[in-house]
């Protein structure tokens, strides 16, 4: 039975190039020792000598199921609720008083993870947006980060950015068999429509957006990638609308057609 494997650079190179087609994302060398640790389980489980046998698996034609598991391990990322505060305080002080009363407020968040940020913008706009109805879609390539998102169920650590006077009044806390977790209110999950979507394929058909939150994914895209992105995503944002990306990530040289109005904060004119 396998015990180690080693990750040969040939290797590393099979997973970087289908990555980067697949998903648009780019990994660095320094990237190495992750792909080796995230997948390793996965050779273990079906009994493989190394990662060029595996990676022979998930190009199989029958094996669509553990391609995808594969992607999802190597594109899970780090998350949790109010990342980047001033993005929210920026949407309640600067964009909800402006938002049409009676008019549909939506918002994307294009890049949701396990939906610890969509569900962060849920509470802002409930706290916000009076009587103005709201929806917001939370999209992410892996299938396995959407499916956590849904049930809207963490581990109380995960609240430890959370306010606790948003925790109080949007979150159930666990008893029982599900002390230590906590569980999103349903009226903010039925408000969030949880899909997957690579941004590097045809979009669907999603409509048109007050709010783009695009962070921390374009981190991994190379400077082609992100113009390809954005430029897909531009339609979709309604003109006046506002394109959100996070404090490490820029839009230098990758589109001219969004007006910068705070570190990180554009406006389509």
């Amino acid at each position: 039975m396998l015990t180690t494997a080693a990750l040969s650079d040939r290797e590393f190179e099979q997973f970087q190039t289908w990555l980067y087609r697949a998903a648009g994302i780019n990994l660095s060398p320094a990237k190495k020792a992750l792909v080796a640790g995230r997948l390793f389980k996965r050779l273990k489980l079906y009994q493989l000598d190394s990662y060029g046998d595996y990676f022979k698996l998930i190009m199989g034609d029958h094996n669509a199921a553990e391609l995808q598991v594969a992607l999802d391990l190597l594109t899970t990322n780090e998350t949790y609720f109010f990342r980047e505060p001033k993005h929210f305080d920026f949407l309640r002080e600067k964009v909800l008083p402006n938002a049409l009363p009676g008019k549909l407020f939506r918002v994307w968040s294009a890049a949701s993870s396990s939906g610890e940020e969509p569900y962060s913008l849920a509470m802002t706009l409930a706290e916000g947006l009076s009587t103005t109805p709201w929806e917001i879609v939370g999209s992410d390539i892996s299938t396995q980060v959407l499916a956590k998102a849904r049930t809207g169920h963490y581990p109380m650590e995960r609240a430890r950015t959370l306010p606790q006077s948003l925790l109080v009044k949007y979150c159930l806390k666990g008893t029982g068999n599900q002390a230590g977790t906590f569980l999103i209110d349903k009226v903010l999950r039925n408000r969030i429509n949880f899909i997957q979507v690579n941004l590097n394929d045809a979009l669907p058909p999603l409509g048109e957006f007050d709010v783009i939150f695009l962070r921390n994914v374009m981190i991994y895209f190379d400077q082609e990638t992100k113009r390809k992105v954005v430029t897909k995503l531009l339609p979709l944002l309604k003109p006046g609308g506002y394109f959100i990306i996070s404090h490490s990530e820029s839009l230098n040289g990758v589109s001219e057609a969004l007006k910068m109005v705070a570190p990180s904060i554009y406006r389509k004119p």
